[in-house]
């Protein structure tokens, strides 16, 4: 794999692994994180799909080129890590009101609604991250078949618990939002509560499957 540090400003670099997106890049960036995080230069790290922001301190020009030296020798024997995370359920109404992008995506897709549906939820997905609000997960393992573009225009309005397809990635919307992607239905499953000792329903490494309730034309 050709990776290499990109520098974005005088406080942040950011790595990128060519396409396409995997769980095995995506182990490689936690353990990253975790190796990175404990060098003195570094204020935080940011774990994105298949990419790593970092944030470190001012330095002159020579001391960070030392850093980016430090950082590509972490490069040349890759670690991963696996994370062990619970595995949740959830519940989603597809199509109709719930998903109003579901029946012109299958018919693009040259699939119908029910085999839309079905390979939707056979897949086990892992998340990657969580990022764009609080409790979203950018998971990975959605089926090749399903894969579609987002929106040209975004929906001003994207109801809470839509689940939605955008590239290659699938996901929910914990919260009421602008957003790009294409709404296949809805779930009443809360993403993120503030009430609960861990806010957040989703972790990095936690697995995914949807289950049907219903289907709506």
């Amino acid at each position: 794999m050709e990776l290499q540090w990109q520098l974005c400003s005088e406080t942040n670099l950011a790595l990128f692994f060519p396409k396409p997106t995997t769980l095995d890049k995506q182990q490689k960036c936690w353990a990253l994180s975790d190796s990175i995080q404990k060098m003195p230069e570094v204020i935080e790290v940011v774990i994105g799909m298949n990419t790593l922001s970092v944030f470190i301190v001012p330095l002159t020009w020579a001391e960070l080129n030392t850093f980016k030296d430090r950082l590509s020798d972490l490069l040349n024997d890759l670690p991963s890590k696996t994370i062990q995370g619970k595995h949740v359920e959830i519940p989603v109404h597809y199509g109709g009101k719930y998903g109003p992008d579901l029946v012109a995506m299958a018919n693009d897709l040259n699939l119908s609604v029910e085999a839309v549906v079905e390979l939707h939820t056979k897949a086990t997905y892992t998340v990657y991250f969580i990022g764009f609000q609080p409790g979203f997960p950018y998971l990975g393992g959605l089926s090749e078949s399903l894969y579609f573009p987002r929106h040209a225009i975004p929906r001003t309005q994207v109801p809470a618990g839509s689940v939605g397809i955008g590239g290659e990635q699938t996901g929910v919307y914990p919260f009421e939002s602008p957003g790009g992607w294409q709404l296949l239905g809805q779930t009443d499953t809360a993403l993120f509560d503030l009430t609960k000792s861990s806010p957040t329903l989703l972790n990095a490494g936690d697995t995914l499957t949807f289950k049907a309730i219903d289907i709506h034309q």
